[in-house]
């Protein structure tokens, strides 16, 4: 599959990572969205990720978060809210591309999920990312899945 046009991928990876942690952070504090995505343009080094990409990712969680734990449900073993919370950040942002960003091959965003897990969580943690996220694009990205 080539690169769509325009796309800097390892700038979208960055993108993920900050979004993952900025996730995680909103998720801990409760503070409004907006609130942590202008902590991590100040705090973090944000001119090398995607910028456009991670605001979408964290508003889009936000706007979804509902759909998003409902449609991971069915495929985690406890209630969303009790998952570790880098898990559950991870899965959070993996479903919201699953489900409204069909731009983004599956296999991407699970590989994506998959690292930043490991980067980030706790020793097995991207073992259970991968299981549930497997499934649920069983689900979101059936046509795709199959080809």
């Amino acid at each position: 599959m080539s690169r769509p046009e325009g796309i800097d991928l390892a700038a979208r990876s960055r993108a993920r990572r900050r979004a993952l942690q900025a996730l995680y952070a909103w998720q801990l504090s409760g503070s409004h969205m907006n609130a942590v995505i202008d902590q991590f343009r100040h705090e973090q080094d944000m001119e090398v990720a995607d910028l456009e990409y991670f605001e979408d990712l964290l508003h889009g969680v936000e706007r979804n978060i509902d759909a998003i734990d409902t449609s991971l449900k069915p495929f985690v073993d406890r209630d969303v809210g009790q998952i570790d919370p880098i898990e559950r950040a991870a899965l959070r942002l993996a479903a919201y591309e699953l489900k409204y960003r069909p731009d983004v091959p599956y296999r991407v965003i699970i590989n994506e999920a998959i690292e930043v897990t490991k980067r980030f969580g706790a020793d097995h943690g991207h073992s259970y990312v991968n299981g549930v996220l497997d499934k649920l694009a069983g689900t979101l990205r059936t046509t795709e899945k199959r080809g």
